[in-house]
């Protein structure tokens, strides 16, 4: 099979039209409806039912156009994958991870392979997996579980625990440890719906007193210095907010509840675990998760 032959038909599978198949690749579209022809005398079966007006799949033709989506896949990867200089590695990561995790992991990192290019990627969960599935990235940095492709794989690096932040004259940022319920009627703020620090938001008050935030804030470090200027407190892991709270901008409360927990994942696909690059920075995060 050519591999124009398949370019070809994945348009045409993808648009069920010749003639849009045609503008798209730039080809007449006898040209298009040729190479569809030799595609079926190669293969032997119809590809597509011709017999209605609108073009439809056969059921050998669903089955290739799977194929032949993966094949595309797999050839715009090669193609990433051998272009890009040897040295490099692409990480990407959450905003909170990027400020108070990464630069003390890359620069042991670099003081190991100082002729390695690093490049780094700041997005939210959802366009993080999505762009390690590509190639994009060879790893990603996130917190909670990763998804469960079977060409993931995923390693936790550690917990952290969800605390309370308040203002520093708070009349809880005198106490150590609070108890969940004692915080039904504070005004609290968190991130838009959609992002993983909402969700445990949500989840953590979710059964046991209704909650619905004051503000709702896209960055974690517009929603802290909101904290430090009065507006209310916020529920997030204490990673987030340990630079603020030495710098006294706020207090940290520990929540008395075992379960508000989350965790730091890394994330990458299984057939780019052999890459030089990728297993030395995995080393160092391993360290850093171990130290």
């Amino acid at each position: 099979m050519e591999l124009r032959h398949l370019r070809t038909f994945e348009a045409v599978a993808r648009t069920l039209s010749v003639t849009q198949a045609a503008r798209e690749l730039h080809y007449a579209q006898s040209s298009v409806s040729d190479q569809i022809q030799a595609l079926e005398r190669e293969l032997g079966v119809e590809l597509l039912d011709r017999s209605q007006r609108q073009i439809r799949l056969t059921p050998q033709g669903v089955a290739l156009s799977e194929y032949t989506e993966r094949i595309l896949k797999l050839m715009e990867e090669a193609r990433w994958a051998v272009s890009r200089p040897d040295s490099e590695v692409a990480v990407g990561a959450l905003e909170t991870v990027c400020l108070h995790l990464l630069p003390e992991v890359l620069s042991r990192y670099r003081s190991l392979h100082p002729e390695a290019r690093v490049r780094i990627t700041q997005d939210n969960r959802g366009e993080l997996y999505k762009a390690v599935r590509r190639g994009d990235l060879d790893v990603c940095l996130t917190f909670g579980d990763a998804p469960t492709d079977a060409g993931l794989r995923a390693e936790t690096l550690g917990e952290e625990p969800l605390v309370v932040i308040t203002p520093p004259d708070h009349p809880l940022a005198a106490r150590r440890r609070v108890h969940l319920g004692e915080l039904a009627s504070e005004p609290f703020l968190a991130t838009e719906r959609g992002c993983g620090f909402r969700q445990m938001f949500d989840d953590s008050f979710s059964g046991r007193t209704a909650k619905e935030p004051v503000a709702e804030v896209s960055s974690i470090g517009t929603l802290s210095a909101c904290v430090a200027a009065g507006m209310g407190c916020a529920l997030l892991p204490s990673l987030a907010v340990r630079a603020q709270a030495r710098r006294g901008e706020i207090a940290v409360v520990e929540v008395d509840d075992v379960s508000l927990r989350t965790s730091i994942t890394m994330t990458w696909l299984d057939r780019n675990s052999s890459n030089p690059n990728l297993a030395g920075l995995q080393s160092v995060l391993r360290g850093q998760r171990d130290a």
